[in-house]
């Protein structure tokens, strides 16, 4: 399923995903579900409810007054809604507390809902009930479910602990948020996405599109160091064919690795190829940038493309890429027929 974990994880917390609601947290908190970094786990380390553990971890279950014993369930509300590709569910470091089943539905609900609105919605199983094991990051493949979703419950069978739940797709963003207005066309909360990349070593290049600012240099996107003649680049497709009107290139946190100079080029992917070398147009001519800091400039804003290359001479790394201008007019057309597709 390398192909699905390559997509964004809509869920993560850095994306604005959130546990909303929990039927149980007794031993570890349900917010621990959607961290950033790889579950961590440090042994003897006891608490009032007994071993601390980087994730989420309910009480053991007991018959009710009817003989049922029920199960678990963690609702996240993703960061990014999306069409979901795949679901990892990571019981890192869970051996003698982790669940044997797990199943996961997802959902769309519009506006901003609250728990119990989200958990009256009608709910779609994207996972079926599935055989875990402990210390172990189960991945599943969605297939078949094109649909743009906004929540998803992963349920538990019968309780137990599960560090993390990554779920992985493609960003549907809402055109109503979007068309006639100025926009990053390059973010990923928009629907861009880097889609092809000369070395991501230390980090991924889709960090250069998350929202807000890098706290440190583990946040952007990273490069070995070059050791032969050239230079390093990567490939932004934009949320939809536009125009480019002001670069924003932020190498905030990278002070003694950031590139000497960046170059951005642009292709229309409606009239040629990306592997067409003689189709790509400068938009910033080769510019020196200086460590940890934001440089913005404007561009002339003179044709529409799809793509966006920047050039990093000679290696380096990118805190923050920000492409900001207008959606063409087919632009808008394509983003809104692709909403109602999934949302219809």
């Amino acid at each position: 399923m390398s192909d699905a974990t390559a997509l964004p994880d809509l869920a993560v917390r850095t994306l604005g995903g959130a546990v909303i609601a929990a039927s149980d947290e007794s031993f570890a908190a349900k917010e621990n579900l959607i961290n950033p970094w790889a579950p961590a786990f440090r042994p003897q380390t006891f608490g009032a409810k007994g071993q601390e553990y980087d994730g989420w971890e309910t009480a053991r279950r007991r018959p009710g007054p009817d003989g049922r014993l029920g199960h678990d369930w963690a609702i996240v509300r993703l960061g990014l809604p999306g069409v979901i590709r795949g679901v990892v569910i990571d019981t890192a470091h869970f051996t003698g507390n982790f669940p044997p089943h797990a199943s996961v539905e997802a959902c769309a609900v519009d506006g901003h809902p609250s728990p119990a609105e989200v958990a009256a919605a009608d709910w779609v199983e994207i996972v079926p009930m599935s055989p875990l094991k402990g210390d172990t990051a189960h991945e599943f493949t969605v297939a078949g479910v094109e649909r743009r979703f906004t929540h998803v419950r992963l349920n538990i069978h019968p309780d137990g602990g599960v560090a993390r739940l990554r779920v992985h797709g493609d960003v549907v963003p809402d055109p109503r948020l979007l068309t006639g207005l100025t926009i990053d066309l390059a973010a990923l909360e928009n629907g861009g996405r880097v889609v092809a990349c000369s070395n991501g070593f230390y980090s991924a290049p889709d960090n250069m599109l998350f929202p807000g600012l890098a706290r440190n240099q583990a946040e952007g996107w990273e490069t070995a160091r070059r050791r032969e003649p050239g230079h390093e680049w990567a490939v932004v497709r934009l949320a939809a064919p536009g125009v480019i009107r002001l670069a924003e290139i932020d190498t905030s946190n990278l002070r003694y690795n950031a590139p000497g100079a960046v170059t951005l080029w642009g292709l229309d992917a409606r009239r040629a190829s990306l592997d067409d070398a003689s189709a790509w147009r400068e938009l910033l001519a080769r510019t020196r940038v200086q460590p940890d800091g934001r440089h913005r400039f404007r561009l002339p804003g003179d044709r529409e493309v799809t793509h966006v290359r920047v050039d990093i001479h000679p290696d380096g790394g990118l805190a923050r890429l920000r492409l900001f201008g207008d959606l063409a007019p087919d632009g808008e057309s394509l983003l809104t027929a692709r909403w109602h597709e999934l949302t219809n």
